[in-house]
């Protein structure tokens, strides 16, 4: 009998420019601890904390800034697993994550800053839906691409 997986809860942010909507473009940072692994700021929920109040630290905490304004939620939680090639399972001692997906905007004047206390990222950058799934190449792909598709099915992207 196989056992059963055990997730990390954790928050997703496509994080839209200012500029949205007149310009669709969305916020990818580049991994320091990765070779050319571009992703969402994410993060873990921290026991007692809710989605939401975890959403606007972990922005704070990953682009320096937590000035921007929910556009929607995913409605589910995606689950992914880690592949078995990297060390995040013995890291996070969790087979895989769970997320929630937070589509925002970041507002006007906000300033993202990747030159945090404990930087997870060496450079980002606003890109198209096209951009980004050429950059998107790692194991979180497909649940990129089920949050993505969500988000466009109900006419936000």
């Amino acid at each position: 009998m196989e056992k059963e997986k055990k997730y990390r809860p954790n928050v997703a942010a496509i994080v839209l420019s200012p500029k949205y909507p007149l310009e669709c473009k969305v916020l990818l940072a580049k991994r320091n601890d990765m070779d050319n692994i571009w992703q969402f700021p994410q993060g873990g929920i921290d026991e007692g904390e809710d989605a939401k109040k975890a959403l606007f630290r972990e922005l704070k905490e990953e682009i320096g800034t937590n000035k921007v304004e929910i556009i929607a939620t995913h409605p589910e939680w995606i689950n992914y697993d880690f592949p078995q090639t990297t060390a995040l399972k013995k890291r996070y001692n969790f087979d895989g994550q769970s997320q929630k997906y937070f589509l925002v905007r970041l507002k006007s004047g906000a300033k993202i800053n990747i030159d945090t206390k404990h930087p997870e990222f060496s450079s980002y950058q606003f890109v198209s839906m096209k951009k980004l799934f050429d950059l998107i190449t790692h194991f979180k792909r497909p649940i990129y691409v089920r949050a993505i598709q969500y988000f466009q099915n109900q006419g936000y992207l």
